[in-house]
């Protein structure tokens, strides 16, 4: 029976099946379903996220990156943090790195169980604009911060729908045919920000999404002027610290850091995607 060794990681409560697939252990075969049933809870390993290690001709790795659902996305913060230190603990990278994603090449530093990745810069920054849904317009913003987010802002996340709202806007014909990962923030007294986020590709609320923390954190600091660094406190209650600089409307270098924990290792048989 074949059998393939995963590490299992957890980045502020988004979980990561990542498997070094430089000796193409894991073959192009129905890979989009094999990712689907790993990933799923209680009848497999389980995870938001499904992320393949690579050679690279030009980096220290390149990474293929997957939905639970076995979609490809072009990018994922949490699943980049904990791909770093996986890397660095199986000494494929040193503890500064860089690697290929869809969105572009990331580069990473681990200390301990800390990560700091330099993140795409963001783009197609949009604030305070309405859409209509079937309750009503609604005003919005949205980035691009590797990956579509929408971002709406609330005064009490406990009052908000998050699945039945965030699978609207996600599906709205506004970001056709991609679709949008939709972030609701609320900004506290003390310059923090908390968010909740429903992910394209997992079709549900997860635990935390770096990039929807970026964004989050950027559209704040458009929309009220809030400098670098930003605090943003995840549905997990971990707290991912973002790093940017500003000119003339602009937001480039920016940083995501935040925890990435190895939860176990271990071996997939065959019965986990049968």
């Amino acid at each position: 029976m074949k059998k393939i060794t995963f590490y299992k990681l957890s980045g502020s409560g988004n979980d990561f099946i990542i498997i070094d697939n430089r000796n193409r252990i894991v073959t192009e075969e129905n890979l989009p379903d094999f990712v689907a049933k790993v990933c799923r809870r209680k009848m497999s390993v389980g995870a938001d996220g499904f992320i393949l290690v690579e050679d690279s001709d030009s980096v220290d790795f390149k990474w293929r990156f997957f939905n639970s659902d076995g979609s490809r996305a072009e990018m994922c913060g949490n699943g980049a943090r904990c791909v770093a230190r996986f890397a660095y603990l199986n000494k494929i990278a040193g503890t500064e790195m860089s690697f290929e994603t869809i969105a572009g090449v990331v580069s990473a530093e681990v200390k301990n169980d800390m990560v700091k990745i330099k993140m795409t810069d963001p783009a197609d920054l949009k604030v305070n604009y309405t859409l209509e849904l079937e309750n009503g317009p609604l005003s919005l913003s949205s980035v691009n911060t590797g990956v579509p987010h929408a971002v709406v802002t609330t005064d009490n996340l406990n009052n908000v729908e998050i699945v039945k709202l965030g699978k609207e806007i996600r599906f709205h014909e506004k970001y056709a045919p991609s679709g949008t990962n939709v972030n609701f923030i609320c900004p506290q007294k003390n310059g923090k920000i908390s968010v909740r986020t429903y992910e394209r590709g997992v079709e549900d609320e997860t635990l935390a999404c770096g990039t929807g923390s970026v964004a989050a954190a950027i559209v704040t600091a458009k929309i009220s002027g809030i400098k670098s660094p930003i605090n943003v406190i995840t549905k997990s209650g971990n707290s991912l610290c973002i790093y940017f600089k500003e000119k003339e409307g602009k937001f480039y270098d920016t940083y995501l850091e935040g925890d990435a924990r190895i939860i176990y290792k271990g071996e997939l048989w065959e019965d986990a995607w049968r």
